[in-house]
Order: C-alpha cells, then sequence, then structure tokens
C-alpha cells in the first residue's frame, strides 16, 4: 500500500514589530539607527527619558543588529505625541550655597539657562538623571572660595569655560559624544574657587567620592584647550 505524501510544513509567519510593522528579525540599517536615536532624543526632550538612560540606549541603538534590538529600546515608550497637558516637576533655575554644602540630584529639570552660586560652599550638582527642555542647556556658576562639581552621563557634550582666579576649571573622563547628544555648557565665575565636570561611565558605583577617585585613576583630566 502507497504511503501518502506528506506536504511540507507551513512556513512560521515572519515576526512582525508591534511598533513598525517590520520583520524584526531583519538586519537594521545605518538610517533605522538614525532614526532610533532621533526618536529618543524627541522622548529625551518630552521629558520621558533622562540625560543618563538616553546616553545608554542610544548607545545600544548605534550597536543595534537587527529591528527587533532597535524596537526594545522604545517598547516603554508612546509611538505618537501625547495629547494634552502633561504635568511635569518645577524647573530648577538656581541653586545657592552659603557656608554649607548643597546636592542636587535625582530626576531634576533644567530650563535653557540655569544659575549655581556657591560662596564659601560645596555645591554637587548631579544631571545625570536630569531632564532638559532643549538640546543646549547652559549652566552658570558664581564661585566665591568654594567649589562646584557638576556631573554629567558619559556621551553627553559638556565643556566649561569662563574665568578663574586663584583656581581651576577641570574636565574630567572620556569625551566621547554619542550621536544627537545634547549639549550642556558651563561658564564659570571664580575667586579662589573651583569647579570640576565629572563625566560619569554607566558602570560607575558609589558616592561621589568613590566615582571621583575612580575617574582620577582610571579616566585622567582631560587636557585644556590653550
Amino acid at each position: 500500500m502507497t504511503k501518502p505524501r506528506l506536504l511540507p510544513p507551513l512556513p512560521v509567519p515572519l515576526r512582525r514589530s508591534n511598533l513598525s510593522g517590520v520583520d524584526s528579525s531583519l538586519r537594521a540599517s545605518d538610517d533605522d539607527r538614525d532614526r532610533s536615536v532621533v526618536e529618543l532624543r524627541d522622548h529625551l526632550l518630552a521629558g520621558r527619558l533622562t540625560l543618563d538612560e538616553f546616553t545608554q540606549r542610544v548607545e545600544a541603538a548605534i550597536a543595534a543588529k537587527t529591528h527587533h534590538d532597535l524596537v526594545v529600546l522604545r517598547s516603554d515608550l508612546p509611538v505618537v505625541q501625547v495629547t494634552g497637558a502633561v504635568q511635569r516637576r518645577k524647573p530648577i533655575r538656581l541653586s545657592v550655597g552659603l557656608f554649607s554644602h548643597i546636592v542636587r540630584r535625582g530626576r531634576l529639570r533644567l530650563t535653557r539657562r540655569t544659575f549655581a552660586v556657591a560662596a564659601f560652599a560645596d555645591i554637587d550638582l548631579d544631571l545625570r538623571e536630569a531632564e532638559i527642555e532643549g538640546l543646549r542647556t547652559s549652566v552658570t556658576a558664581f564661585i566665591g572660595f568654594g567649589n562646584i562639581d557638576i556631573y554629567v552621563p558619559e556621551g553627553v557634550a559638556a565643556d566649561v569655560g569662563g574665568i578663574a582666579i586663584f583656581g581651576h576649571r577641570r574636565e574630567w573622563g572620556r569625551d566621547i559624544v554619542r550621536p544627537g547628544a545634547p549639549y550642556i555648557h558651563v561658564r564659570a565665575f571664580s575667586v579662589f574657587g573651583t569647579v570640576d565636570i565629572w563625566r560619569v561611565p554607566p558602570e560607575a558605583r558609589g558616592g561621589y567620592g568613590e566615582i571621583t577617585r575612580h575617574l582620577q585613576r582610571d579616566r585622567g583630566e582631560l587636557p585644556q584647550e590653550t
């Protein structure tokens, strides 16, 4: 008796992305990665991502091999802009320290211009989890017999300028700028004061003392412009 001929199994349906309808197993192109970076930047400006979250996701987008890798980066973000009023934190415009030690950290909301004043004081301005309102943010610091330390995630463009009398302006860490990254410009005016920018890598752990020691030991100070 002749056995019936078995038909080949039906092909498995292609996996589809919930966001774009594109086969998520396909290899991603440079244009696909660039579009993902632009979308992540829009979510950063909308307050859905912090600076630290943005830099980590951009790094993952640049290294993405398939569409699935890119979809995962946006899986917890809305596809379209949300209409209506959105409640956001009150922005910080001024941080003042007088004979004290001030720490500003967490999900801070930065306006395009932020000011810090330290007189016989130390200020730690941690911007790693900050929200920003524009791609360019300026921080103006006035220091008299004090110190201001500014912490940014590695991959964000940041620099420091201004005037220092009997003090210093220094930058620490690797100056790696991710595509589409925002720019933070620090202007420091100091008399017997110091200002340091610390570019913190994502793997850094511990308190500010441990982070600064790690960067001083393993990353070093960036050369000053002449």
